[in-house]
């Protein structure tokens, strides 16, 4: 049998398949690439098909989290995910994977799938929740996101997002005096800018750029690789304006179902302030600039 995934690596999923109440015999696994973290396969067995992505030295619980995630997202029935089918270990190996089910992709991401995701971010968007974060810390890609509980928004964006980031930079020798005295200023100053009183706890999928969603067969918008946490909704749309892959019919019908409040293009940077420090923390230097960009803006 040639395939890209190490022998012990299948027999790790079969047994996990096995487990899950599904004794398949895997024939076939296809290489399909897996960005800039995971490796990721189709796998086939004499009963289906399945998307297995792996880490060969993940941190503790990466696709626990990831899987939580998912589940999180699909319970509230607003969105559609992948079916989540197991996670695990390779035994006698530091492996994990995350075992989904087989998302045959569409032609492509039509306009009409993006004006339904818009609906569907809407409507995931307007069910309320009582606090900001998560009983427990996840990922934003490889790098750990806090998620300790909070009733203020403020509070929480400062300390659990540009906070932590600011912290990992710190660490990593990625903020020179300027870019560092301008961010401290800004997160201490926050509520100048974003009213509490405006803000709403909604379920986010909390990375929400072009590339983490997809359209199947039948032309229907999937989510997927989520960082999800209990968050104003404003941070899910300006991740989505960072790096394209969302037409306006997209922001026109998340507009339609659940319009956006006063001030929000005015906020627009300081979200996207969160993810630009996660990719100077995941790729260095070359996101700096967009970094000091955005504090140049608000701080002087």
């Amino acid at each position: 049998m040639k395939t890209h995934m190490p022998e012990s690596l299948l027999r790790a999923v079969e047994q996990s398949l096995a487990d899950a109440g599904r004794r398949e015999t895997i024939h076939r696994s296809s290489y399909t690439g897996g960005g800039d973290i995971n490796q990721a396969a189709l796998v086939e067995t004499d009963r289906g098909r399945y998307f297995v992505k792996w880490h060969n030295s993940p941190p503790p619980r990466f696709f626990e989290c990831e899987s939580a995630g998912l589940q999180m997202l699909g319970d509230t029935g607003a969105v559609k995910v992948p079916r989540i089918v197991a996670h695990g270990s390779a035994p006698g190996s530091s492996t994990a994977y995350l075992i989904l089910e087989w998302v045959q992709p569409g032609r492509g991401k039509s306009q009409k799938a993006a004006e339904v995701l818009g609906r569907q971010l809407a409507h995931l968007h307007q069910k309320p929740w009582q606090r900001y974060g998560l009983p427990y810390d996840n990922y934003i890609g490889r790098l750990p996101q806090p998620n300790h509980q909070m009733d203020s928004w403020v509070n929480f964006y400062a300390s659990e997002r540009l906070g932590a980031q600011r912290d990992q930079a710190r660490r990593a020798g990625l903020l020179p005096r300027h870019r560092a005295d301008r961010l401290d200023t800004l997160i201490a100053g926050l509520d100048r800018w974003i009213d509490d009183s405006l803000c709403r706890p909604s379920l986010l999928h909390g990375d929400l750029w072009g590339g983490n969603w997809m359209v199947n067969a039948d032309d229907e918008p999937v989510l997927i690789d989520p960082a999800v946490y209990v968050g104003d909704r404003e941070a899910d749309l300006a991740m989505t304006t960072l790096f394209g892959g969302f037409p306006q019919v997209f922001y026109d019908a998340y507009q339609e179902v659940y319009p956006l409040e006063p001030g929000y293009h005015d906020r627009q940077p300081l979200y996207r302030l969160y993810y630009l420090l996660c990719h100077l923390n995941l790729f260095g230097e070359g996101y700096g600039g967009s970094v000091d960009s955005i504090l140049a803006r608000f701080v002087a």
